[in-house]
């Protein structure tokens, strides 16, 4: 079973991310440390995509360098 967007923009938040807002059900996060914002899409109940959970692993794992 895949995570929700929820555990997404938990995982990112818990990782020092910072939700700048973003139009409809899309969200856009930063972090100091991370050249590029990251966008999740999707209602929080939805199961997050494939594509989704590569690019919030890749930029948590960014943000810690």
């Amino acid at each position: 079973m895949p995570p929700m967007v929820r555990d997404l923009i938990t995982d990112l938040e818990n990782a020092g991310f910072v939700d700048r807002g973003g139009k409809d059900s899309h969200r856009n996060v930063v972090h100091p440390q991370v050249r590029r914002p990251v966008t999740v899409s999707g209602q929080l109940g939805d199961d997050a995509k494939q594509y989704q959970l590569r690019a919030v692993r890749l930029a948590i794992e960014e943000s810690k360098k």
